[in-house]
């Protein structure tokens, strides 16, 4: 399945004409459109021909094939003017405008750095087309003013553009204004009182757009005047139009950020903007706000304006930046954000299950003891209104309710109040109906039941309502350890006991019953084993994979019409040969009675009654399981377990200690829970921590000129663009990553310093020319293997002896797999007579896996659910000097980079070892790692190390790694 594409030949020095290097450091140096086009090498003569030709198709495809070439590096001598002569005259409107493209993209100037003598006709041309009739054509011509960087083309034709600020048709003269605005932000020479003219034509202009643009260049490129006129029209901004709003807001933004003391003046405009029929001003009116002021009253506001366009906005993506929005004024103003929670929730009718995540983990940050009852009665609507679409079964509305059940879990836990009514709304989710969500009830209502003794009553009662209608195995299991191990008092073990033994039947079991009562023909007795298929992937012991189809004769059938007559669900399970539930049954029964004969004053005569009944029903399983009549024997493990169970009620083992050992195994469990939150709060806490000798940002004691953060609080456009690793890295991590490309005795010395950032990986390579000669059209030529891409053109550089430069590349990655990126430095000696050239072959940089996942949290259950979706399977086998399992794992979780999700320590004591190791990548995409080990006798250890994921490349990086560095360790 991997594809490895064919490495590209490396370029050479003499096929890189003058011409060429002249048309690339053109297009570096401006750049207004850019098109990849992959073609073959143009046809001088044939674009001639079309291009002369009278046919406007054949001279308009012609023309794009042109553009096209030129903007992908390919000289196009001669062309500009074919242009002049047979394009630019046409008649033809479409015609001249694709001509106007031409010219934004076309080298202007010659070899000599002058302007090219055919650029005279050029501004001609263009003259023509600002004066022509047609307005389009007008808008056109402007448009493409605004993207000409040569003075010297511009200069003629302002008088032009200023005429047409005064034409009659709106279309003229807004883009009349962006070409006025264009010229004298890079030029002002060129136009010196644009702001002067700008400013009476905003006074004068009718047009939204038109004066829109007006007030945005005042805004620009001459703020006084700007601010002056939205002084003078403060009142009317609420009856502007909402383009012009948006431009008064965002000059209001810069302008209080220059001067604080301003703000007073504008909160009444910005409060009036917040009521706005724009869905548009309303948001930045909002962001405005809470930028100037932290007062409850204006983040009160704030937050009541995002609540309100979450519930009338219909886009997801419009909803996704919204609660973002409220996750930002969460961090700041939780107090007044609490107020606002239950108009927050009203966002979970959305049909999107990433806004439904989203919201519910604001809402979680957002409880707290005085509206946790309100979360409760919402959620309780929630959990209806998910039971009602229970005949759906889809994986997102399954997804959904283990959501709201995780949810119910925590606050139960955080909240002892509301725990009871937790336990009845996750309660409703016991059934069969909702196989895939039950078992995350169980482990929620298991852990409730610990720590809660008070709860036991009402968890038990509501098990033994919905034990005898339960067919799913999975569940009965669960629902069978709770009843085991809660009932405490005389009556619970009571009712346990006869809700267990009326859900068993008659006793000893028997086929001959079924047959008799169903009188089912043979053929028919096979249709539970065929319906009892998986599939999965298997790998073989070649490396390939294969599908693997396990049939399993013992599948639960209690779901057929057969095996109803047979009585109680639970009584189908074991007579089909089910003994995973039989051991439950049995386990669940003998802590019943040892726990009534530890209770003081118990009747001898009652003990004895309930030991011989639970010892009658073991003894009936493993008979029937011995017996030929069965639909599977069963197994030597299972029957162990039962005769054990067998032996506590005959006295031979420990009442005391069978029964405190599950207890002792749950508390270890909650124990664990509890103490990684409590890791995870104090990993939160110390991640502002700001170590010795740092700088403590206060907002109010800010000064005017520290621009490093927005006014509102939030990263600046730097932070946010570097990303905080980029932020906290330090000279030591940099060093770390610097690869030499060259070596010591080449003419020119190369090393790259690889920062990767997410989806960005830069290279800072450095080059230096170590011999006595000037190198002249040094280029850089880079080349990628895998999901990389390159982001630049190469440029070329003149090197004097003993020169050092720093050139920089940009990579895209869109995958995590390991990539890797090759490449060349060509160059020409400069001062011989003969063209002497080089090439130096550069080191390939290896991308490693490892800078794009990172640990993760996830719990048993979603980690075994994902272990049986996901195709991709990569086997490793231990293979290592390392003697202990501890140690191994340790080194493994610095290899990976993953975390461990499964208790530690025993390993220590059994020696074998099996864990889950868990990891998520930037692009969302889940690593999974079971490794199983044994320590031999001889103090090797053996076993194998299983990867899982989604896709190919994350499973075959990870095991590269893993067995990389087993033979390093090897080695050492």
């Amino acid at each position: 399945h991997t594809h490895v594409p064919s490495f590209p030949s490396v370029p050479s020095a003499y096929s890189r004409t003058p011409c060429h290097l002249a048309m690339s450091n053109a297009l570096e140096r401006q750049c207004t459109l850019l098109v990849h086009y992959e073609n073959a090498q143009p046809d001088h003569a044939i674009l001639r021909e079309e291009l002369e030709s009278s046919d406007v198709i054949r001279k308009m495809h012609a023309l794009k094939q042109v553009i096209l070439f030129i903007l992908n590096g390919e000289p196009m001598p001669g062309f500009l003017m074919l242009v002049i002569r047979y394009v630019l005259p046409h008649d033809d409107t479409h015609l001249r405008k694709m001509a106007l493209y031409f010219l934004e993209v076309v080298d202007k100037h010659g070899p000599d750095g002058k302007m090219l003598p055919e650029m005279i006709l050029v501004c001609n041309m263009v003259r023509n087309e600002l004066i022509h009739p047609n307005e389009y054509t007008r808008g056109c011509a402007l448009r493409f003013c605004c993207k000409i960087l040569d003075p010297e083309i511009l200069e003629p034709l302002v008088p032009v553009i200023r005429t047409n600020l005064e034409h009659r048709h709106s279309f003229v003269r807004r883009n009349a204004v962006l070409a006025v605005h264009f010229i004298f932000q890079k030029f002002e020479f060129l136009f010196p009182d644009a702001p002067e003219v700008i400013e009476l034509f905003l006074e004068n202009e009718s047009d939204v757009a038109a004066r829109r643009n007006a007030f945005a260049m005042l805004s620009k490129c001459d703020p006084e005047r700007a601010v002056a006129y939205l002084l003078d029209n403060l009142a009317a901004v609420a009856q502007w139009s909402d383009t012009m709003q948006l431009a008064a807001l965002e000059l209001i933004r810069a302008v209080c950020r220059a001067n604080p003391a301003e703000k007073g003046r504008y909160i009444k405009v910005i409060f009036g903007l917040l009521g706005s029929p724009s869905a548009s001003v309303v948001y930045e009116a909002a962001n405005t706000l809470i930028s100037l002021s932290a007062a409850p009253t204006a983040v009160r506001a704030t937050a009541q304006c995002y609540c309100t366009l979450l519930a009338s906005q219909s886009d997801q993506n419009v909803k996704l930046i919204l609660l973002d929005r409220l996750v930002s004024l969460k961090k700041l103003h939780a107090p007044v954000m609490q107020e606002m929670l239950m108009d927050i929730m009203r966002v979970l009718s959305s049909p999107s299950m990433e806004i439904k995540r989203k919201t519910l983990t604001l809402v979680v940050d957002l409880i707290t003891p005085r509206n946790v009852s309100e979360v409760v009665s919402a959620m309780k609507k929630e959990t209806s209104r998910s039971k009602a679409d229970a005949d759906k079964s889809q994986d997102a509305e399954n997804e959904y309710r283990k959501l709201l059940i995780s949810i119910m879990h925590n606050i139960a836990l955080k909240y002892p109040d509301v725990a009871d009514a937790a336990v009845n709304i996750v309660s409703g989710f016991l059934g069969d109906a909702f196989g895939p969500v039950a078992s995350d009830v169980l482990v929620c209502v298991r852990e409730i039941a610990q720590v809660f003794p008070a709860l036991r009553a009402n968890i038990l009662q509501k098990l033994l309502d919905v034990l005898p209608e339960i067919r799913n195995h999975g569940i009965l299991q669960g629902v069978l350890w709770l009843l085991g191990e809660y009932s405490e008092t005389p009556e619970q073990i009571k009712e346990s006991i006869d809700c267990i033994m009326g859900c068993l039947g008659k006793l000893p079991f028997s086929v001959t019953e079924e047959e008799a009562s169903t009188e089912k023909p043979a053929e028919d007795a096979e249709k539970p084993k065929k319906s009892a298929t998986r599939k999965g992937p298997t790998v073989l012991s070649d490396g390939t994979y294969a599908t693997q189809i396990a049939e399993d004769d013992f599948k639960p059938v209690a779901l057929t019409a057969a095996s109803d007559k047979i009585g109680p669900p639970l009584r189908a399970l074991i007579l089909t040969g089910d003994f995973f539930i039989s051991i439950s049954v049995c386990t669940a029964l003998t802590k019943l009675a040892l726990k009534v004969s530890l209770i003081p004053g118990a009747p001898p005569v009652l003990v004895n009654t309930l030991r011989a009944q639970a010892m009658l029903v073991c003894a009936s399983i493993v008979r029937f399981g011995r017996s030929g009549s069965t639909p599977s024997k069963i197994g030597e493990g299972s029957t162990a377990r039962i005769v054990a169970c067998i032996r506590v009620l005959n006295g031979e083992y420990d009442a005391e200690e069978w029964l405190r050992y599950s207890k002792k195994a749950v508390k270890a469990m909650v124990d664990l829970r509890v103490e990684k939150e409590k890791a995870a709060q104090k990993k939160k806490a110390l991640s502002n921590a700001l170590a010795l000798d740092d700088t403590i940002d206060f907002k109010i004691l800010r000064s005017k000129r520290s621009h490093m953060a927005s006014a509102d609080g939030e990263p600046g456009d730097i932070e946010l663009a570097l990303g905080s690793k980029a932020l906290s890295s330090n000279k030591n991590v940099k060093l770390t990553r610097v690869v030499q490309l060259t070596g010591m005795s080449d003419v020119v010395y190369a090393e790259a310093r690889v920062t990767v950032q997410d989806y960005d990986i830069m290279l800072d390579v450095t080059v230096i020319n170590r011999g006595n000669d000037k190198l002249e059209n040094l280029t850089l030529e880079l080349a990628t293997i895998g999901d990389l891409r390159l982001c630049e053109r190469p440029q070329s550089y003149t090197f004097m002896p003993d020169e050092q430069k720093v050139i920089g590349a940009n990579i895209k990655v869109s995958s995590t797999e390991t990539g890797i990126i090759f490449g060349n430095i060509v160059y020409d000696v400069a001062g011989s007579a003969v063209q002497n050239s080089g090439c130096v072959i550069l080191n390939d940089i290896h991308i490693d896996i490892l800078d794009y996942i990172v640990p993760g949290e996830v719990t048993d259950l979603a980690f075994r659910q994902m272990w049986s979706e996901f195709e991709w399977e990569n086997k490793v086998a231990i293979n290592t000097t390392i003697a202990d399992l501890s140690t191994y794992l340790d080194a493994l979780l610095s290899w990976t980079n993953m975390k461990c999700i499964t208790m530690r320590g025993v390993e220590k004591q059994t020696g074998f070892l099996a864990a889950n190791l868990y990891a998520k990548s930037v692009f969302a995409e889940d690593a999974l790692i079971n490794i199983s080990g044994e320590k031999l006798s001889d103090g090797r250890l053996s076993g194998y190390i299983r990867i899982r994921s989604k896709t190919q490349g994350i499973a075959l990086s990870l095991g590269d790694k893993i067995t990389l560095k087993q033979s390093e360790k090897v080695k050492d």
